[in-house]
């Protein structure tokens, strides 16, 4: 007596759990090579502990000499996480709009080495403030973890609010259409060389030298990104991305520390607005502390319109 396939298939023995990225569309990725979380295990609906991988060589996130992992990389596997549980965990609909109000990380920079394979790591996630409104989750607070090999690696926090689409279309009026023309408005600018922002092609740097615009003050650069980037542009949307302002942070401080090279290990970032695709941002910094065993923070505000975009303070040692 033969067995049907229904039959067949409960004789086998399971499948093995195989690894794979959790759902790009939880994480706000286009890209599927993008998506840095492979599962979540909710623990008590307010801790939850995430699993993830970084590849070896991205093209973006890692260091100039291809060493090590970018310190950035762990805002954004940070801003992946709250996003994902967000969705998953606190029923946020997909179609809602995220806006991130602060972002911090804390890395050990030695952790941060590429080994022979992919580095696989576990990331703690506590939600510490969960708002409702109308049943559905409007701000929310998080702490994160993580660990590479069961050893910390890096920690942080994030705070972001949601805003439903017919909320955030009146709010936005219709600014998507608008054409991002501000970098067009400085024919005579010129977009700084890749090794002074702790970069290695052109196509990452995010940051144009326009002459006189430091001049009696403090330095500063247009923010001009390419908008065609296939990382920091990876969907599209109506306003420059948080993780551009940390990239261009981070490139400010690379250029006033230039020749010497400068490594982001910490940085706290406060959002204030939506910097804006069609008028110029300028990005300045504002402060340079020097301190023990070559280490130096620095503060960066982004500006549009004379008011503050964005505020970055960055920690990490320079060689």
């Amino acid at each position: 007596m033969s067995l049907t396939t229904a039959e067949a298939r409960t004789a086998l023995p399971a499948a093995p759990r195989l690894t794979t990225t959790v759902a790009k569309e939880y994480v706000h990725r286009d890209s599927v090579a993008e998506v840095f979380l492979t599962g979540c295990d909710t623990q008590d609906g307010v801790n939850f502990s995430l699993t993830g991988q970084w590849p070896r060589a991205h093209t973006m996130f890692r260091s100039l000499d291809g060493a090590s992992h970018d310190p950035l990389q762990v805002a954004e596997t940070f801003r992946q996480a709250g996003i994902y549980v967000s969705h998953v965990e606190l029923g946020v609909p997909l179609g809602h709009n995220f806006v991130m109000s602060n972002i911090t990380y804390t890395t050990d920079t030695a952790s941060l080495r590429i080994a022979s394979g992919p580095t696989d790591f576990d990331l703690d996630t506590r939600c510490t403030e969960i708002v409702r409104r109308r049943g559905v989750a409007s701000r929310m607070a998080f702490e994160f973890a993580l660990r590479r090999s069961g050893r910390p690696l890096a920690g942080g926090t994030g705070q972001i609010s949601v805003i439903p689409p017919a909320v955030y279309n009146r709010l936005r009026q219709g600014r998507v259409a608008q054409p991002p023309v501000a970098a067009e408005a400085y024919p005579e600018r010129t977009l700084l060389p890749p090794s002074m922002v702790g970069r290695t092609f052109t196509t990452d740097v995010v940051l144009s030298d326009v002459p006189g615009a430091g001049s009696g003050g403090n330095p500063r650069w247009l923010l001009t990104p390419d908008l065609n980037h296939p990382i920091l542009f990876d969907h599209k949307g109506d306003h420059v991305p948080g993780m551009v302002l940390l990239e261009a942070a981070r490139q400010a401080a690379c250029a006033v520390m230039a020749p010497r090279s400068f490594i982001p290990a910490a940085a706290s970032n406060d959002f204030h607005q939506y910097a804006e695709l069609d008028r110029p941002c300028w990005v300045e910094v504002t402060r340079v502390s020097y301190e023990a065993g070559n280490m130096v923070t620095m503060e960066v505000v982004g500006r549009q319109d004379g008011k503050d975009v964005f505020t970055s303070v960055l920690t990490g040692p320079v060689d």
